[in-house]
């Protein structure tokens, strides 16, 4: 497997680049015959607004058989940046082996190499949750909970049902009218009343 390794705007030590084509050779032995028509990109930078713990990013792309595998890893070092990060190749490289694949033709596989080599293509990271919300919920009825969400305008809306005392989460359903989802943990799925047993429930 061809390694290149390079920085963004920093100077790579010759130490620390040993040290990362060292540590993407452990993928050889998982790429098994597919290494000599494997090549892996890997990229680090620092990231100076960052705290100390995560300042340095190490990204790899891998691309396997003309398919491409990318991760990042943020620490507090370039090496422990490519320890993280080798670790999570591994898994990923065993579920891409495990799943159906297109062999490419050599020349894609240049293509792909060659515009990740020259910065050309999509830098996809992995999806991170990057914010949280918080907001104080108050028992409602679902007729109640209906009424906020068209006021709000919004497509769902969470509440906790005051008949149940469980939060609840209703949303828009295609057809235009509502849905009703309630979470029970340990539960199975189970399909949801209708309206009309929800009335002839309420009668009882």
């Amino acid at each position: 497997m061809r390694t290149i390794v390079k920085g963004k705007n920093i100077e790579v030590p010759e130490r620390t680049r040993a040290y990362t084509e060292r540590k993407l050779q452990r993928l050889e032995r998982i790429l098994d015959d597919r290494s000599d028509r494997s090549d892996a990109l890997v990229e680090l930078s620092v990231e100076q607004h960052r705290s100390a713990s995560d300042s340095h990013i190490v990204e790899v792309t891998l691309v396997i058989d003309g398919r491409t595998l990318r991760t990042h890893a943020a620490a507090v070092s370039h090496r422990a940046g490519v320890d993280e990060v080798v670790d999570k190749l591994e898994r990923r490289a065993v579920d891409h082996l495990e799943k159906p694949r297109i062999r490419a033709r050599p020349e894609q596989e240049k293509q792909i190499l060659r515009k990740i080599a020259d910065g050309t293509s999509n830098n996809e990271r992995e999806l991170q949750i990057v914010k949280t919300k918080r907001f104080a919920i108050e028992p409602m009825f679902e007729e109640d909970a209906a009424a906020q969400m068209e006021e709000l305008g919004h497509q769902f809306f969470v509440f906790v049902n005051a008949e149940s005392e469980r939060v609840n989460i209703l949303y828009r359903r295609r057809d235009g009218d509502l849905g009703l989802i309630e979470p029970i943990i340990g539960g199975e799925y189970t399909k949801g009343r209708s309206k009309a047993a929800h009335r002839s429930n309420g009668n009882r």
